[in-house]
């Protein structure tokens, strides 16, 4: 199981509506790199969700439910199905993922504008630390 982080702005899509609608395709992606990372996803990896937009935090978890497929309204870009697995309480903001100084070679914190990402390791382990008992 691999882990990733795609970015939404909560005036597109929210947390909430992903726990209403259950499941949703994953679109609007344009950034070579992103797609590549959405074209990296499998069925049950997991993909933590963050809020962008003055929010700038990870809200809850996604499962990716579907292989990777070519988004029918643009042929350089993806799209994956995923579905809803649960929220984070409290968010983890983009500022405490700094201000720990253990993430600098991770995207978010290298390269602020890139939609979807793939997950270090060490990322990981740090987040099932913060959330103990979640479904990380």
């Amino acid at each position: 199981m691999a882990y990733f982080l795609a970015k939404t702005d909560p005036d597109t899509y929210t947390m909430d509506q992903l726990e209403k609608d259950k499941r949703t395709a994953w679109d609007g992606v344009t950034n070579a790199q992103a797609v590549r990372a959405i074209r990296s996803m499998a069925p049950g990896d997991i993909v933590f969700v963050y809020h962008s937009g003055g929010e700038s935090s990870i809200v809850g978890l996604m499962r990716v439910a579907s292989p990777p497929r070519d988004d029918p309204r643009n042929a350089k870009s993806a799209v994956v199905d995923v579905e809803y697995v649960g929220r984070l309480s409290p968010p983890t903001s983009l500022s405490e993922i700094k201000q720990s100084n253990l993430f600098a070679d991770f995207s978010l914190v290298r390269q602020s504008r890139l939609s979807t990402m793939p997950v270090p390791d060490n990322f990981v382990a740090w987040m099932r630390k913060r959330y103990p008992g979640s479904k990380i």
